[in-house]
């Protein structure tokens, strides 16, 4: 099966350019997230872009945050003179004896949760079958692996993650999944029966997210990809081998 990505994108990511892309015919915001190893959020985030992100070819759109230029300190003025106030002070809050509030404690396990961590800790199968396709550097070749089984048959997520995408905008994939790993890694799962999990969902590695079908494709089968910095590179790099 071959699932390649836009021409343009390919020469994208050959220049090295990381920081803006200019829209093509044909691409939505969805596509630009995945081949660019983003979260669509924060691409309509960052681009001010609100649902249902309609984007035009030509229109450029930024991938990374802009860098934030420092604010100058606030002067403050009298009748006769003007000086920089750089010795402000607030009384520091009284501290609680006993730790830290109910919603303290909740939003800093919320804030740690939402950290992605600097590495995959594990990698894991997606769902036992028979590979029926490998990974290919051609140009229209194969982006990732096939897994051939019975339909409904379990996938799994290879790694721990937050889910950064549910749904079948991406044309030629079927109902498929996204997860995010790392800041870097990305895994998709294509061509699911059903849908398993919600975006914005965190997973552990090898719980159920989906189930085999045959969606946006003639087969019954998965189409597993991993994507580094929004590049395709071969999953058998990664995954342990098979027994």
């Amino acid at each position: 099966m071959e699932l390649s990505q836009p021409k343009s994108f390919s020469q994208f990511q050959q220049d090295g350019q990381t920081d803006e892309y200019r829209v093509q015919r044909g691409d939505t915001l969805f596509s630009i997230a995945w081949y660019s190893g983003n979260d669509y959020r924060d691409l309509a985030r960052i681009n001010n872009l609100q649902a249902p992100y309609r984007i035009y070819p030509g229109q450029q759109l930024r991938l990374t945050e802009a860098e934030k230029i420092p604010s100058k300190p606030i002067q403050q003025t009298t009748g006769q003179t003007s000086k920089i106030n750089t010795n402000q002070t607030v009384d520091p809050p009284k501290k609680q004896a006993y730790g830290k509030s109910k919603a303290a404690q909740k939003s800093s396990s919320s804030s740690a949760r939402n950290v992605f961590p600097e590495r995959v800790e594990q990698w894991l199968w997606p769902a036992e079958g028979k590979l029926v396709g490998r990974f290919s550097l051609k140009e229209h070749g194969n982006k990732g692996i096939d897994i051939a089984n019975a339909r409904g048959t379990s996938i799994l997520a290879s790694a721990a993650g937050k889910v950064v995408y549910t749904g079948n905008a991406l044309r030629g994939f079927g109902n498929l999944v996204i997860i995010k790993h790392t800041d870097a890694y990305l895994t998709a799962y294509a061509h699911n029966q059903d849908i398993l999990v919600k975006e914005q969902d965190w997973i552990k590695a090898g719980q159920q997210i989906a189930t085999m079908g045959d969606s946006g494709t003639s087969r019954v089968m998965l189409h597993f990809e991993v994507r580094y910095k929004g590049k395709s590179v071969d999953p058998l790099r990664f995954l342990p081998d098979r027994k």
